[in-house]
Order: structure tokens, then sequence, then C-alpha cells
């Protein structure tokens, strides 16, 4: 089970720092990822990180969001910077079924959700 939290309501420019808790013994060993989805929009990629920690972006996140994991408290994090009103978003934890993200769009445990709303 993947618990999301941290989303709110900030200015452009702000910044938020979302977590997601994962029960269970086993998250040290899966890769991680963030998703997020528009109103209207399909759920798009944000980040992901590996078990061994290699991290990856969306291009449109590159420089200003950071994905972490602290295998000790089994929980994934997602420091995002200079935020924009287009980040707005449900942002969604997820786990992969694998270590390695390797580019997959395969989620075998998805989190419920927070929403961030960014105002301009």
């Amino acid at each position: 089970q993947l618990q999301a939290s941290g989303g709110g309501l900030v200015q452009a420019g702000g910044s938020l720092r979302l977590s997601c808790a994962a029960s269970g013994r086993t998250f040290s060993s899966y890769a991680m990822g963030w998703f997020r989805q528009a109103p209207g929009k399909e759920r798009d990629f944000v980040a992901a990180i590996n078990s061994g920690g290699t991290s990856y972006y969306a291009d449109s996140v590159k420089g200003r969001f950071t994905i972490s994991r602290d295998n000790t408290k089994n929980t994934l994090y997602l420091q995002m910077n200079r935020l924009k009103p287009d980040d707005t978003a449900v942002y969604y934890c997820a786990r992969f079924p694998n270590p390695y993200y390797g580019g997959s769009r395969t989620i075998d445990y998805w989190g419920q959700g927070t929403l961030v709303t960014v105002s301009s």
C-alpha cells in the first residue's frame, strides 16, 4: 500500500515536497516513481528512481524536481522547486514491478494521489 501526502496550494516559484509512505518490507527492492494527472489530461510520467538510487525525469521537470528515497523509512519523496501553474495536477506515487525503471509504464501499485495547485 502506498500513501501519498504533501500536496497543497503554492504560488508560482514556490516549493513543495511530496512524500509517499509504503507498507511492507520490500520497498527497497523496487523502482518507484511519481506520475501526475492534470484535469482533462492523461496521467504522465514525472520521475522515477531505481532501487539503487539512479533517477530519471521528464523533460518538463528536469532541473526543478528531485526524486529521492529513504529505504530505512520505506518512503519516497519528490522535492518540487520553482513550481509553475502547469505543474498543477494530482500527483501519484507508484511502484514498478522491477528494481529498475527502464522506461516502463507497467505499474503494480498506485498510491491514492495528492493534489498540487500552483497559482500564478
